[in-house]
């Protein structure tokens, strides 16, 4: 199967107007309706107005008036990411008929930029998991196996992603809700540094942990997204008034100055035989690239009580009001952080301010750090589904590797790095000190350029584009 042509590949044909918007629309829409029935990445699909949008952008470029790499790329949102005059649903019945009457910023900034909006993709209800089995809208299924998870909870974008139905995807991130399903779906997913991008317009699950940020098909994609969305937003309490660097122009920079660090106590603990040959080797690829690689130590601190109390201090009216309309599952979540008192959360918060300072520490003798993005490749949605009471701790042992830099705030993403015997995908996470993304991603592109795991899709996915004919 050819590989679905890329954003940074795309974007000059785009100007010089060898691939027409509309046709790359078109596309995806019609990969959308083959697809998605089986696939159930898409809640919304706005195809009227994703034309409209790409009609507009294609008559803005053959004015000459090109605002950047993204003008005319179709892309798809997380269904918790506000969009005005469009449904955001949070894959829930409690906001089934819920209507915003303003875009979230990244959107703003997206629109901005010329992407085209193609709809909402399906998630776990309120981002509360990481499996996206609970959703009022159905399973999302793994595209490289249906019969499996996709992750979660922006399951919906990494599946979508995979199987070419849209070029990038904005998705959130809490405890590994973006690097999760990118890991268990092939492809790339960053989470940048806490306050990076603006959350203001996404639907919260906590305050405190929630992260905005892209999924992709390639690291170079990733960052040119994240060039887009990332910057201050001076209307939202959580973002940092801290310069962006350039993420695209760094991807060249070189890396075998870097120092690499590998945390296995904790992040190796439990790890499935498979996924553990594949990072392995993915650590002598890193050897051969960087200055050096070193293991390290990390203590991590498994506490959930600021997550808990967030997520019931947002949902509370809604709980006391129609507690019918949630899923049950995510109800009996949300309701455990009903009992938490002010001064156990007010504790908890210090304390993990306390740890985004200690989080600093890392960095004194190493530039990044490295791990398995999942302990286990994707479960099976019927060993889930046998057994509810299962469904939790699965989800916490598959998020696992990913929630500590949530609690840290520190920028990471998840690249694939192997396939385990049975075709399913392996990720590798890659981590850096607060405001650094640019290294991240340097690292993360040299790994992929020296590796071809990103080169591959599974059945059914997009081929190539082809020249429009527009000019």
């Amino acid at each position: 199967m050819p590989c679905l042509e890329t954003i940074v590949e795309l974007a000059p044909r785009l100007r010089r107007k060898e691939v027409s918007p509309v046709e790359l629309t078109r596309s995806c829409l019609d990969r959308i309706e083959k697809l998605n029935a089986t696939l159930n990445a898409f809640i919304t699909v706005t195809a009227e107005s994703a034309l409209a949008e790409a009609r507009a952008a294609e008559m803005e470029i053959s004015r000459g008036e090109w605002r950047g790499p993204l003008h005319g790329i179709p892309i798809a949102l997380k269904d918790l990411i506000d969009t005005a005059g469009t449904g955001t649903t949070a894959a829930s019945a409690v906001f089934e008929h819920r209507v915003p009457t303003e875009d979230a910023e990244v959107v703003r900034r997206l629109r901005q930029a010329g992407a085209v909006i193609l709809g909402k993709n399906n998630l776990h209800e309120f981002a509360y998991g990481g499996s996206s089995l609970v959703s009022f809208f159905g399973d999302v299924h793994n595209p490289w196996n249906t019969e499996r998870i996709a992750g979660g909870s922006s399951g919906g974008s990494a599946a979508a992603i995979a199987t070419g139905l849209c070029y990038a995807a904005i998705g959130t991130d809490t405890a590994g809700s973006i690097r999760e399903p990118a890991a268990l779906c092939g492809c790339v997913g960053i989470k940048p540094t806490y306050g990076r991008v603006s959350g203001r317009g996404v639907i919260p699950l906590s305050w405190s942990l929630d992260h905005v940020g892209p999924l992709a098909a390639t690291v170079g994609d990733a960052a040119v997204v994240l060039q887009v969305i990332a910057g201050y937003d001076p209307l939202d309490v959580g973002s940092a008034d801290v310069p962006v660097s350039d993420y695209v122009s760094g991807l060249s920079e070189v890396t075998k100055n870097l120092r690499i660090g590998i945390p296995r106590a904790y992040f190796f603990d439990d790890l499935d035989d498979e996924v553990r040959v594949a990072v392995e080797q993915a650590f002598f690829v890193i050897g051969t690239l960087v200055a050096n690689v070193r293991d390290v130590r990390i203590e991590v601190t498994s506490d959930r009580t600021v997550q808990a109390a967030e997520s019931f201090a947002y949902h509370a009216e809604n709980v006391a009001r129609t507690p019918e309309l949630y899923q049950a599952e995510t109800l009996r979540r949300i309701r455990s952080g009903e009992k938490i008192s002010a001064g156990e959360y007010i504790q908890r918060r210090r304390e993990m301010d306390e740890e985004r300072r200690r989080a600093r520490d890392f960095f004194a003798d190493v530039d990044l750090l490295v791990t398995p993005t999942m302990p286990i490749p994707a479960p099976a949605i019927a060993d889930l589904r046998r057994d509810p009471d299962a469904l939790r701790p699965a989800e916490l042992k598959l998020l696992r590797n990913t929630r500590p830099f949530n609690v840290w705030g520190l920028p990471a993403v998840s690249v694939p790095c192997g396939f385990t015997k049975s075709g399913l995908p392996i990720g590798l996470q890659i981590a850096g000190p607060h405001w650094r993304e640019d290294l991240v991603l340097r690292l993360a592109d040299a790994y992929e350029e020296a590796t071809e795991w990103h080169g591959r899709r599974p059945a059914g996915a997009a081929p190539a584009a082809v020249d429009s004919g527009v000019k």
